[in-house]
């Protein structure tokens, strides 16, 4: 699957993927990148793509409060949420540039509180998709 040539080969090569691979490619590109460098960075980056499919992923590995926060990030974002990256990088930096802020973070309420999730919520992301794999792989 991939995330770096557009969404509607994303799309396609998701859709197309079993169902237990989808969740644990969704759910770990985004605690990765969410954990590397926040939300402002997932959304700026080509894995921006399957956020949705994230919500989806988090709340199968029984981690729903998780997912309500991802949901929460991506309601900075016009409805219906971009999958273009361009569109989305575009959304933050006229958010920036209307703050006037140079330490402006849309994300900083989220930021934490979804780390923290990622380490506890069902025992913690890794405990969580490893239970998960187990019984769908």
């Amino acid at each position: 699957m991939s995330i770096y040539d557009g969404p509607d080969t994303f799309l396609q090569q998701y859709n197309a993927s079993p169902e237990a691979s989808r969740v644990l490619f969704a759910a770990h590109w985004t605690q990765s990148e969410v954990l590397n460098g926040g939300f402002e960075q997932y959304f700026s980056n080509s894995t921006g793509v399957l956020a949705p499919e994230a919500v989806v992923a988090f709340r199968a590995l029984g981690m729903p409060q998780t997912a309500a926060l991802l949901e929460r990030a991506m309601a900075f974002f016009d409805s219906p949420y971009p999958r273009d990256r361009r569109e989305r990088q575009d959304a933050l930096e006229a958010a920036f540039d209307a703050s006037g802020d140079d330490e402006f973070d849309p994300f900083q309420s989220v930021d934490e509180p979804f780390s923290e999730l990622l380490e506890t919520e069902n025992g913690g992301f890794e405990t969580a998709a490893d239970k998960y794999a187990a019984l769908n792989g």
